[in-house]
């Protein structure tokens, strides 16, 4: 009889074993896509001010494979000069609560909610699960989306938010979005409308249609015309590539405009600086800053139909280095969801 009972125990024991691990994206090292790989690591442990979230989806960002490939270098010396201290990247999700901890009073298990990791938290999104305290980026889920969409809206919707608030963007003013079909663009186009001004979107020939669905009132194929060069001026231009020539920018800005540079290097970031020292225009760049009051505004808008979430490609999470892969290339439309 014992040795018949010796299977039995042996599965119960590894069943119980696995519950305080997880699958994961991991990388141990800086590089191309490959490095990514899915492995079981383990469970995060809850603490008294913490959630436990089984997350549903997330998605890849720009962000994620600059960390990952530390492009540019000096990533290194945030994230670890050899080798990632950071070891599981992502820091956008959508999913359920599973667990709150004591001292937790604004959430409730079974609560499904979506935001940020963000770098506080120590991203970390490309999981099954993640603990983050009550206090994080996070609102509950709109109802009206799935949780990939849910998850597509917070790395692009919170940086054009913050650019767009440092901005102050008001009624009647002409604002053109550069890269207006990517995940910052699009909903850079989206709040803008929002706020009452009158937005001209930058894009590919592919991508026309798309933009012009979001809201814009006009569309430039960068293709067919290049706009520094059509006479046009705008109070805001919101730059979120990174590929347009800085002095060309400002000749179609507005003697008092404003230019953003959601996507500056430091080259950028100092001659931007420079400009707004010695002459009447003005240029935000830098690190954005996102609050769970944030989050709760994009949940409105969304709930009132007044931002939508945009998904060009969804991979399962076993699928990360394609993914990585696809989103490096820098041609994507809106964002790439992974379901988890």
């Amino acid at each position: 009889m014992k040795l018949g009972n010796r299977p039995r125990t042996f599965a119960l024991e590894k069943v119980k074993k696995n519950t305080t691990n997880m699958k994961a994206i991991v990388y141990t090292k800086y590089g191309a896509p490959e490095v990514l790989e899915l492995k079981e690591v383990e469970k995060p442990t809850l603490k008294d001010n913490e959630i436990l979230v089984k997350i549903k989806a997330t998605a890849v960002n720009s962000g994620d494979w600059r960390l990952r490939k530390a492009d540019p270098y000096a990533v290194r010396l945030f994230f670890g000069l050899m080798k990632p201290k950071i070891n599981i990247l992502s820091g956008v999700l959508s999913g359920q609560i599973e667990a709150i901890g004591k001292d937790v009073k604004r959430f409730k298990v079974g609560d499904e909610v979506f935001g940020s990791t963000a770098l506080s938290s120590g991203f970390g999104a490309y999981a099954e699960y993640k603990c983050l305290p009550e206090e994080a980026v996070l609102a509950l889920k709109p109802r009206n989306i799935t949780h990939a969409e849910s998850a597509a809206i917070p790395f692009g919707a919170t940086t054009a938010l913050h650019f767009i608030k440092k901005a102050n963007i008001m009624p009647r003013q002409k604002v053109l979005v550069y890269g207006a079909s990517g995940a910052v663009g699009s909903a850079a186009v989206q709040l803008a409308k929002h706020f009452g001004a009158h937005v001209t979107g930058v894009c590919s020939t592919a991508n026309v249609n798309l933009v012009k669905s979001l809201g814009a009132d006009k569309v430039i194929d960068y293709i067919k015309e290049d706009f520094t060069k059509n006479g046009e001026t705008y109070d805001v231009i919101f730059e979120t590539v990174n590929k347009t020539l800085f002095s060309h920018i400002l000749k179609s800005l507005n003697k008092n405009g404003i230019l953003i540079l959601s996507a500056a290097g430091l080259s950028e970031m100092i001659r931007g600086a420079w400009t707004s020292m010695t002459g009447n225009r003005k240029v935000v760049t830098g690190v954005i800053s996102e609050t769970a009051e944030d989050m709760i505004f994009l949940k409105e808008l969304i709930e009132a139909g007044q931002l939508k979430p945009v998904i060009d490609r969804t991979y399962p999470l076993a699928q990360m280095a394609e993914a990585h892969a696809y989103v490096e290339k820098g041609h994507k439309k809106g964002n790439v969801a992974i379901v988890v």
